[in-house]
């Protein structure tokens, strides 16, 4: 998932609109986003006999998908696609998420000796694809109204008292998340980014409230972290079952999910304050993290399966030793021998599928589903 930025586009002066430059801070921010997703998906086994881990783990999913579906809302457009747009949806997200799909199915029949091919059940980490393609398909619908980010809100909230939305076609973890796409469609919408220049605005004494943010972020879920596995708190950041599934049977469990929801947005406005601006020796693997997603969870699937993280003692060398790990692993998925390599699968044009072949031949560039602009043979 990576990004080029909207080039704040602002006000023109007289007919010439301001030339597209590439804004750094966004792929800083994708690429800061598929470390946390990594490495939330790496200290997962280490959850089960280590505290600590616990509460990293429960620190990290407070935010980090709400901060990723923030980005790609950013993004977005509401006006009603073009052609080309929509076959880039084919091509982007939906392409991919059959490739996986079908990869997964055949990764669990080697390993596992069995599977079961049901591609309205998406793989492990590949329901944000289909909330991805989701998200674009009804936000030119929710536009039109009035108070966008209010209904996406009800929605979100509203789908957790119903038990037919389930995980097919990722649709309770696509709605839950929802009022995080809307808000970062909003943002540009309403020009507030540029406006009141978010991004450029960083005083010393927001970023340490931001610091202070993470601090309280840190000590809730250590000091709490018993009780915290005891409500199965980390499925209620899934935003994947129904409140009763959770246990949640009361009429007014809808407001637990929104205050999670209130959570997610102020940590995730302290994870972008924190967000360097400026162009970094990384910035450049930030527009590659659709290789990263898609592809990390095959590195890990090994130790997921294996168990060799269960009894991982003791935890002072283990948990840096992931940490780590899950850095490299982001690294390296997003390097270009890599990228080389499995660019049909992630990137595939699919020209057979279109009546008009044109609309799967332009090679002068890629959009990550996302958002991203990146020439294509980079």
């Amino acid at each position: 998932m990576s990004s080029t930025a909207r080039t704040p586009t602002g006000p023109v002066t007289g007919s010439i609109a301001r030339p597209r430059r590439r804004v750094p801070f966004w792929d800083n921010a994708r690429y800061a986003c598929i470390v946390l997703v990594v490495l939330g998906h790496a200290i997962q086994r280490l959850t089960y006999d280590s505290d600590i881990a616990m509460a990293m783990y429960l620190a990290i999913y407070a935010f980090h998908m709400p901060a990723f579906a923030i980005i790609a809302g950013y993004f977005s457009k509401s006006t009603p696609p073009t052609k080309k747009q929509m076959a880039r949806v084919i091509t982007d997200i939906l392409v991919p998420y059959v490739i996986f799909e079908l990869l997964w199915t055949l990764t669990k029949w080697l390993v596992e000796g069995q599977a079961n091919p049901n591609i309205t059940e998406p793989s492990w980490t590949l329901w944000f694809l289909l909330a991805l393609g989701i998200f674009r398909l009804v936000l030119p619908y929710l536009a039109l109204l009035r108070w966008p980010l209010v209904w996406s809100l009800l929605i979100s909230i509203g789908a957790g008292y119903l038990n037919n939305v389930d995980s097919t076609f990722s649709l309770s973890r696509t709605l839950g998340f929802l009022p995080f796409f809307v808000l970062g469609w909003w943002l540009r919408e309403h020009d507030v980014v540029d406006r009141f220049r978010l991004i450029d605005f960083r005083p010393w004494w927001l970023r340490l409230i931001a610091v202070l943010i993470f601090a309280v972020d840190a000590f809730i879920a250590w000091n709490w972290v018993e009780l915290w596995a005891s409500i199965d708190l980390d499925k209620w950041f899934f935003y994947n079952d129904t409140y009763a599934d959770l246990g949640g049977d009361e009429w007014w469990s809808g407001g637990i999910r929104l205050l999670l929801i209130a959570i997610g947005l102020l940590l995730s406005a302290a994870f972008f304050v924190l967000i360097p601006r400026r162009t970094t020796w990384w910035s450049k693997f930030g527009q590659y993290t659709m290789y990263v997603y898609l592809l990390h969870s095959f590195v890990l699937y090994p130790f997921r399966e294996s168990g060799i993280l269960r009894d991982a003692e003791p935890t002072w060398i283990w948990l840096p030793t992931v940490i780590v790990l899950s850095v490299v692993i982001a690294l390296v998925l997003a390097t270009k021998p890599v990228r080389w390599l499995f660019r049909p699968l992630v990137e595939p044009r699919a020209r057979w599928l279109f009546s008009d072949e044109r609309l799967g031949s332009d090679t002068s560039r890629r959009d990550d589903p996302t958002g991203s602009r990146r020439p294509r043979d980079s």
